[in-house]
């Protein structure tokens, strides 16, 4: 993968992620919809980091990667923080319900996991890497 920033942990930063991913897509003249989409998840992914993950700690930080195999957008987005993402515990929510009580929150993993075409999260101590995959036709 080639293309990289590092973000230290703020909500201010999911701008510079949006307009990371976005001029990196440009070259691949992708439809609004998939363009959309993609910056749809990986901002997903990148603000649970930030807030949950790292609590908006400034003093940590994300590494994002990205690049194109075989016309398969790869975005790899990795921490170092204390908590861990495990998708085995994760429960898609009713998204019916949500709507019919008026939850707000909460759908964020779920969009990610039907935007992408595969979604993997690893964790070796404190080291966590998010690895997210989209086919572009």
């Amino acid at each position: 993968m080639k293309d990289a920033i590092r973000i230290s942990c703020n909500r201010h930063n999911l701008k510079v992620v949006r307009d990371f991913v976005s001029a990196y897509l440009a070259a691949y003249r992708l439809s609004d919809l998939q363009l959309n989409q993609i910056i749809l998840a990986v901002d997903e992914v990148v603000a649970n980091l930030i807030i949950h993950a790292n609590h908006e700690d400034e003093s940590q930080f994300l590494d994002l990667r990205m690049g194109m195999d075989n016309q398969v957008f790869e975005i790899e987005i990795e921490d170092d923080s204390k908590s861990s993402y495990q998708p085995s515990l994760y429960k898609e929510p009713d998204l019916q319900e949500h709507i019919r009580i008026g939850k707000k929150g909460g759908v964020g993993m779920t969009l990610v996991n039907r935007i992408m075409d595969r979604v993997e999260f690893t964790t070796t101590g404190t080291h966590n890497v998010c690895r997210l995959y989209k086919r572009i036709v």
